[in-house]
């Protein structure tokens, strides 16, 4: 906004210019006081337009971005059933290392949605500062220890001899890009726990196209380049993340790129209230990330001892599986920074509509992805693959997974309602009785002991994700959630 008044014609001085372009943009969803009035007058059809707003750009987000993914797997599914296997292996031990900066994550979006339902932006600022700094500092360690240790890990994860020549050079090439993933990923959550989801749309769809785009010549060669099979995946996928994080970094250390800002000056300037707040609400999401990393590593290795083509099938549907988490996860961002907000501004009561809103539109997209899977399984399948036997059993495991949908959507929204409160604690133990209880304990029993095979691994998966939302649901139903402190 200009400092001239209307009857002052004369050109603004450097300090002026300089002052109004270093001035952020305006919250586009802070809820302020007039807002908050024109949510109470329109009742639920304009918080159900809020929510619209909020979710429409993570909905298509990570839609788009599970499309490119599965672009991705299909070629590397093309390379061989070995290939495929080595994706699907180091893929479990980088979610395992991720777990940490995910509920470093967590606790920012709670801090940040908070403070700007406030109207608090130098506490929002303070907070992703502190997320900054830490991000940088822990992904040095996880990644050497990652690199070093690549071919143990995959050792451990009980990859055979072919798996590993194709899988070693890719996971080295995965974890070397870990400092990029955890950089997009934190700061991305600072922008979403101010309300703006459209910039890490943009950054993420984009640097997914990117994948698409240098996966193919890399992976399959073009002219006289040779392809580099699984490891050109690899390459093409750290390239993409690295473009992701300093595009991120643009934006929030630009003067004008965000309405949250990031500071050289304070690059190493450490907040130990804020950094104590932010580990108080990400221990408990720390520790149900390692329950679910722990849980599914579990699952990973019962699963791959029954053989090559049966995991390539277990991976092509996870690979699956994860396009139907985009509408549950973008409606749980959408949740978390609106129950964030609305309890920063006082207001707990338009809090749980905003989570309950939130949840009926999940449970709608999840309803129609459980009937396509159930319909179109084989279809889907030999997208990937032209294999008999990893199309039959990724059929059969994908269509139970079809049958969980609106389970799955209303734990994965509720669950993203409670941290926006600061409510961590609960989804840590739904997550270790569903992943670590039911689904590791129920998929030995069902594949080793009962020999079910791939079918009793993916009936273990369904009885957990029910578990799991009987525990949010009627924890968020309590309202107990509402009184906590972040």
């Amino acid at each position: 906004m200009s400092t001239m008044s209307a009857t002052s014609p004369s050109p603004q001085s450097d300090e002026e210019v300089d002052e109004r372009l270093a001035k952020p943009k305006s919250p586009k969803r802070l809820l302020d006081p007039q807002q908050l009035l024109k949510l109470e007058s329109g009742g639920t059809k304009e918080i159900r337009k809020v929510i619209r707003q909020l979710v429409g750009p993570s909905l298509v987000e990570n839609i788009l971005l599970n499309v490119l993914q599965m672009i991705v797997m299909i070629m590397v599914g093309h390379v061989g059933a070995a290939a495929v296997t080595a994706v699907g292996l180091t893929n479990q031990p980088i979610f395992f290392a991720l777990a940490i900066f995910m509920a470093l994550n967590i606790g920012t979006t709670a801090i940040i949605a908070r403070a700007m339902g406030a109207g608090n932006v130098e506490e929002a600022n303070l907070a992703a500062q502190q997320t900054f700094i830490l991000s940088l500092l822990l992904s040095v360690g996880v990644i050497i220890l990652s690199y070093v240790f690549a071919k143990d890990i995959m050792i451990f994860m009980g990859a055979s001899p072919e798996v590993l020549q194709e899988g070693v050079g890719y996971a080295q090439i995965m974890f070397l890009s870990l400092g990029f993933t955890v950089l997009s990923m934190g700061l991305s959550a600072v922008l979403r726990g101010a309300g703006d989801t459209r910039t890490p749309m943009k950054i993420n769809v984009l640097s997914n196209i990117i994948v698409v785009v240098l996966g193919y010549p890399l992976i399959y060669g073009i002219g006289p380049i040779p392809g580099l099979g699984v490891a050109g995946a690899a390459i093409a996928t750290a390239l993409a993340k690295a473009f992701a994080a300093f595009w991120v970094l643009t934006v929030l250390f630009s003067p004008k790129g965000s309405y949250i800002k990031l500071t050289w000056s304070k690059l190493w300037t450490f907040d130990y209230p804020t950094i104590r707040r932010l580990v108080k609400i990400g221990l408990p999401s720390m520790g149900e990330q390692f329950a679910m990393r722990l849980g599914q590593l579990v699952f990973t290795i019962v699963v791959s001892g029954l053989g090559t083509a049966v995991f390539a099938a277990h991976t092509i549907c996870f690979n699956i599986m994860g396009f139907s988490f985009m509408p549950g996860m973008a409606f749980a961002l959408a949740a978390s920074t609106l129950v964030g907000q609305g309890l920063g501004a006082g207001r707990p009561d338009l809090a749980e509509k905003f989570g309950w809103e939130t949840q009926r539109f999940g449970r709608i997209f999840g309803g129609i992805t459980g009937v396509l899977f159930i319909i179109l399984a084989p279809y889907i399948m030999m997208l990937y693959t032209t294999d008999q036997t990893v199309i039959q059993a990724g059929s059969s495991a994908l269509r139970i997974i079809g049958f969980i949908q609106t389970f799955q959507a209303t734990q994965f929204i509720l669950a993203g309602a409670l941290r926006g409160a600061g409510d961590t604690k609960i989804p840590l133990i739904s997550t270790f009785v569903g992943v670590c209880v039911f689904r590791s304990l129920l998929g030995m029993l069902f594949v080793i002991v009962f020999k079910w095979g791939i079918i009793g691994a993916y009936l273990s998966i369904a009885i957990d994700q029910i578990v799991r939302t009987a525990i949010i649901f009627y924890r968020y139903k309590s309202g107990s959630w509402k009184k906590a402190v972040v």
